[in-house]
C-alpha cells in the first residue's frame, strides 16, 4: 500500500545531492531513465538482489516523457506479431499485482473492443495469436454490436472483437508507485541529468551536468526520446521522436453511456491507415481520443505541447461520425507527448556496441508502455547473463534509418 509519507520521501530523494558510491561498495547497476521501462527494468534487477541507483532528469514518468500523462491502453491483439501478443498477456500479471499493492487502481480491466471493417485480416491474425497464447477474445457480430454498444455509429463496421480481460493503464500513478515501491525497498532514486558517455571497452562512470560522477558496475540507458541526443553515433536516426496530440472530451452530465462499464477500451480498424483509439470516461477524466499516426519530428525538451486547431477539428470529426451523442462535448482536457520510433516499430533493447557494460532499452514506438514489465524481464535477464537466446527483433543490428512502420 503507498502511502502519503512514502509519495512525500519519493520527492526528498530527489533534492538529495548525488551520491558518488554506496557505502557497502557501489551500485551494481546504474539505470538511466524513470520511464516505464526503466522503471521496470529496475525492478526486476532489483528483485534479482542487485543494488540499483535510479536517475532521471525530470521524474519518474514527468510531464516531458513519453511515459507521462493520463492512461495507456494494454491489448493483446498485434495482428500476427505473437511475440507482442505473448509479451502483453505476461505484463498484464504484473500490472495486475502492482495494481493491488497500489493506494488507487493501477489496472482497469474493463476490456478492449476492436471495431473491424472490410480488411478483417489484421483482426483475424490478432485473434487466431491471442487464442495460441492462451488468452481471452470473442467474436461480435455486427448485429451484437449494435445491441451492446448502441452508443456507437456503426458506418463501415463489419463485425468486432472484444478482449474482456484487457484494458487500461493508469500511465504516470503506475511509474510513481513502482518507483517509489523500490526506493522504499531500498533502491536509490535521483533526479539529475546525464551528460552523453564516451569511449570505449567498459564504462566505470556516468557524469551529470554538473561535472559530478556515479559509479556502477553497468548501466542501462532507459532515456525514452533522449537515447538519439545522449548517443548520437549509434542512434542518431535510429530512433525518431514524434509529436502526438491527444483529446479528452466531456460526456453529458449524468451520461453513463461513455463510462466503464457501458463502454471498454476502443480501437476503431475500419481504416488501417488511420487507426484511431481511445478510452471510455475513466476516472471522470473525460472520453479519450487520439489517432495512431506518426506526427512531425520533435525536440522532447523544447517542444511546446499545445495541441493544433487541425487535430482537434480533426478528432471532432470522429465523434461525429463515430460516437454522435458526443459531437457538441466539450473538450476538457488535451495533452501533447511523443512516441519514440524505431524504423519499423520494434523495440530496442541490446548492447551497446562500444561499451560493454551498457545497455540501451528504448523504442517504445507509440505502443511500448503496455509492455513495460514483460521488456524490463528481457533486459534484466540480457544484463545479468541468464537471457538464453535474444530476439533478433530488439537487436540494434535491425534498426535503420528509414521508417517503415510494421508494427501497431
Amino acid at each position: 500500500m503507498i502511502r502519503r509519507r512514502d509519495l512525500v520521501k519519493l520527492a526528498a530523494v530527489a533534492a538529495l545531492p548525488a551520491p558518488a558510491a554506496r557505502r557497502s561498495g557501489g551500485y551494481d547497476v546504474a539505470v538511466i531513465g524513470a520511464g516505464v521501462f526503466g522503471a521496470w527494468t529496475a525492478w526486476h534487477l532489483q528483485r534479482a538482489g542487485r543494488r540499483v541507483l535510479i536517475v532521471d532528469a525530470y521524474g519518474p514518468a514527468n510531464a516531458r516523457a513519453s511515459s507521462g500523462g493520463e492512461s495507456r491502453v494494454i491489448r493483446l491483439g498485434y495482428g500476427k506479431d505473437e511475440i507482442y501478443t505473448r509479451m502483453a498477456l505476461a505484463s498484464l500479471r504484473f500490472w495486475g499485482d502492482l495494481s493491488r499493492r497500489a493506494a488507487l487502481p493501477v489496472l482497469h480491466r474493463i476490456g478492449v473492443l476492436e471495431l473491424i471493417g472490410r480488411d478483417d485480416r489484421y483482426a483475424r491474425e490478432s485473434r487466431e495469436a491471442i487464442r495460441r497464447a492462451g488468452g481471452r477474445v470473442e467474436d461480435l457480430s455486427r448485429s451484437e454490436l449494435a445491441k451492446r454498444y448502441p452508443q456507437i455509429s456503426l458506418e463501415g463496421i463489419t463485425a468486432g472483437q472484444l478482449e474482456p480481460a484487457s484494458g487500461a493503464v493508469m500511465a504516470r500513478r503506475a511509474v510513481l508507485t513502482l518507483v517509489q515501491e523500490m526506493v522504499a525497498a531500498g533502491a536509490t532514486y535521483l533526479q539529475a541529468a546525464v551528460a552523453p558517455p564516451a569511449g570505449k571497452g567498459r564504462l566505470t562512470d556516468v557524469r551529470l551536468r554538473d561535472g559530478r560522477a556515479l559509479q556502477a558496475g553497468a548501466f542501462v540507458f532507459a532515456c525514452g526520446p533522449w537515447l538519439p541526443r545522449l548517443f548520437p553515433q549509434v542512434l542518431r536516426d535510429r530512433i525518431q521522436p514524434t509529436r502526438q496530440e491527444v483529446f479528452f472530451f466531456g460526456p453529458p452530465a449524468g451520461d453513463r453511456r461513455f463510462a466503464p462499464p457501458a463502454l471498454p477500451v476502443w480501437a476503431d480498424l475500419s481504416n488501417l491507415e488511420n487507426i484511431v483509439y481511445g478510452m471510455p470516461d475513466l476516472e471522470a477524466r473525460g472520453f479519450k481520443l487520439a489517432f495512431d499516426a506518426h506526427g512531425p519530428p520533435i525536440d522532447p525538451d523544447a517542444l511546446e505541447r499545445q495541441v493544433t486547431p487541425a487535430g482537434l477539428a480533426a478528432s471532432r470529426d470522429f465523434l461525429v461520425r463515430r460516437f454522435p451523442a458526443l459531437a457538441q462535448a466539450p473538450l476538457v482536457e488535451s495533452r501533447v507527448c511523443q512516441y519514440e520510433n524505431t524504423s519499423n516499430g520494434d523495440f530496442l533493447i541490446d548492447r551497446h556496441p562500444e561499451l560493454e557494460n551498457v545497455w540501451l532499452v528504448g523504442g517504445g514506438s507509440g505502443h511500448g508502455f503496455k509492455h513495460g514489465p514483460a521488456v524490463g524481464d528481457y533486459a534484466a535477464r540480457a544484463l545479468l547473463g541468464s537471457l538464453g537466446s535474444p530476439e533478433p527483433r530488439f537487436s540494434l543490428a535491425t534498426k535503420q534509418v528509414q521508417q517503415q512502420r510494421a508494427v501497431y
